[in-house]
């Protein structure tokens, strides 16, 4: 009788604390600069073009120069952005530049680098609005993947979707 109830605390407290903890929180690592390197020379060489896109572009908005990391024929696989370096800087280059950080100072969080032949995929943190309670947040992962070619990014894929929209069939209130 006493390790029926002992199986039953057991299991009531499992229950109660994956209830209470649903999810571990996605962290980075406190020093990524380590993640962007390879024994490897080659892909040593990707994960930096990574780094260079990751920190200089997407962190610090060194727009400007973004042809020193992407290629004139970038195809972006992300339903917002159009394909082609000129458009990918149209999209991004109206953000405000601010100084490139030091890897360890980068906001954004990350999580893993892997390279295997010229594919560079990055896994960061990203904190979103909590559904049921917006006042709080939770965090996931996001997923960035470039194939780079002669030094620079030919093509980009991430988890990107188009926002949402009305209903199909749904009238414009006028």
């Amino acid at each position: 009788m006493n390790l029926r109830w002992v199986i039953l605390g057991c299991v009531a407290a499992a229950l109660c604390g994956s209830t209470l903890h649903a999810q571990e929180a996605v962290v980075g690592v406190e020093n990524p600069e380590p993640l962007f390197h390879d024994k490897d020379p080659r892909l040593d060489a990707n994960k930096q073009v990574v780094l260079h896109i990751m920190r200089d572009l997407l962190e610090a908005n060194h727009w400007s120069e973004a042809s020193k990391w992407l290629a004139p024929e970038y195809h972006q696989h992300n339903p917002l952005v159009q394909s082609g370096l000129e458009p990918v800087m149209r999209f991004f280059g109206s953000r405000t530049p601010s100084p490139v950080p030091d890897t360890k100072d980068m906001k954004t969080k990350i999580v893993a680098v892997l390279a295997e032949g010229d594919l560079v995929m990055v896994a960061i943190r990203r904190e979103y609005p909590e559904p049921a309670d917006p006042g709080r947040h939770y965090t996931s992962t996001w997923f960035d993947m470039w194939r780079i070619e002669n030094g620079k990014a030919v093509e980009h894929w991430d988890a990107a979707t188009k926002p949402a929209g009305p209903p199909a069939g749904a009238k414009k209130q006028e």
